[in-house]
């Protein structure tokens, strides 16, 4: 009897096993697949299991146990990928009431004195600098422009802290978890510097002084690590190094996320990173319509801003604008198609966009101006995880990739189009 009881629990450990098993499917069936990295997929299904694209084709075998989805009308796409963003992140109190949340006023306190800033000495000092901070341990999963980003089609971000000068590293994220940890896909994006200070008043405050700084720091770096490598080979007869946190911030960085809005700063980004000796990422890049044959040039990716430029809805309507205002502001849009005719390897980023679907009418605009639907959907999905590496794991629909995906009733970049359904994971 011992014996058969035993046989029973076997087999119904079996039983539960093989259902647990099968429950992890997803199958999404009779839907128009638009996988980014080939062909589209008028009808076919997409296999999903504990996470990940299990199959995609026309015809894909779907067990028989597996949650079915049926996507008859609707049009599959990879999740959207914001390139160069701040969502996930904790924000100040000021750009919190800038998103709209509603603040009790405060009442007036008297005015206390503000205690002098400390001087700056010399590259000791590290002023401005945070390289040691990194998105992925401030990740704040309550985030309520999470919600939005998702409802725009937007799976993914890749958020960067925003202090200083050297802001400290990024982290890919997906909008999706119970978790901050389980956000995190790559922990080190990148390193943000800026060349216009933010939450810090002091030297250097130029971007003379800031770029002559950064070319200090990381001769700094090397001279840190060529102590480093020195005690290791003799740690008898040469003095140990002291930790420095902001060097060693300096030299984890995968490359470099440098500014750049028209020609003139992107030469002066492109020599500051040959001085460095970093791979670097241009960001902002409104002027893009001039600077791509440069950019392919060099083989600089960049994120492109697309909050194109307009006239200030406070600015005085006598005011006369300068022929140069008004030409970056009628060919900004046009910057898409220049890069991609060149091919420049771009994403785009929402910095600045009063919403993440700001993003994509501000695509269509350039769509409207030339530029290739293929070529746009490609920005936002499959060309952001090449520049930051992780197109292994996302950016199309593919066996073996994040099962992030998108589920609208019609083209992404049309108005009417709904947002039916959003997979994270």
């Amino acid at each position: 009897m011992a014996a058969i009881a035993a046989a029973l629990l076997l087999a119904l450990y079996a039983v539960t096993a093989a259902l647990a098993q099968s429950a992890n499917w997803t199958a999404i069936r009779d839907v128009r697949i638009v996988p980014v990295s080939g062909p589209v997929i008028e009808r076919g299904a997409v296999l999903i299991r504990n996470g990940v694209i299990a199959a995609v084709g026309a015809q894909v075998d779907v067990p028989a146990s597996a949650w079915v989805i049926d996507g008859n009308g609707l049009t599959a796409y990879p999740g959207l990928i914001d390139a160069l963003s701040t969502w996930g992140l904790p924000q100040p109190a000021a750009a919190q009431g800038a998103q709209g949340a509603t603040r009790a006023p405060q009442p007036q306190q008297p005015q206390q004195p503000q205690p002098q800033q400390p001087r700056s000495w010399g590259p000791q000092d590290r002023p401005g600098t945070f390289s040691w901070v990194r998105a992925a341990d401030q990740v704040l999963i309550s985030d309520a422009r999470i919600g939005q980003a998702r409802s725009a089609g937007f799976t993914t971000a890749v958020a960067f802290p925003r202090q200083g000068i050297v802001a400290g590293h990024g982290a890919v994220l997906n909008l999706g978890g119970q978790a901050a940890g389980e956000m995190v896909v790559a922990a080190d994006a990148g390193l943000y510097l800026a060349l216009r200070p933010s939450g810090y008043a002091g030297f250097p405050s130029t971007p003379m002084g800031i770029m002559a700084y950064f070319r200090q720091l990381w001769l700094d770096a090397w001279h840190y690590r060529q102590a480093q490598e020195m005690y290791a080979a003799d740690p008898v007869n040469i003095p140990r190094p002291a930790y420095d946190r902001a060097l060693e911030g300096v030299l984890a960085a995968k490359r470099i996320l440098l500014p750049a809005a028209g020609p003139v700063q992107m030469e002066r980004m492109l020599k500051l990173a040959g001085d460095l000796k970093t791979p670097v990422v241009l960001y902002g890049v409104v002027q893009g319509y001039e600077m791509a044959a440069r950019l392919k040039e060099t083989a600089t990716p960049v994120i492109l801003n697309v909050r194109w430029p307009a006239r200030d809805r406070d600015a005085d309507p006598e005011q006369v604008e300068s022929y140069r205002e008004l030409k970056i502001r009628d060919l900004a849009p046009t910057s898409p198609a220049a890069l991609a005719a060149a091919g420049v390897k771009w994403a785009v980023s929402s910095e600045g966009m009063e919403s993440p679907r700001a993003v994509l009418r501000a695509l269509k605009q350039s769509i409207d101006r030339g530029l290739k639907t293929e070529d746009a959907l490609r920005a936002l999905t499959l060309g952001a995880a090449e520049i930051y590496g992780v197109a292994d794991r996302l950016g199309s629909i593919e066996r073996g990739k994040i099962a992030n995906l998108v589920l609208a009733d019609g083209d992404l970049f049309s108005e009417s189009t709904k947002i039916r359904m959003v997979f994270i994971d």
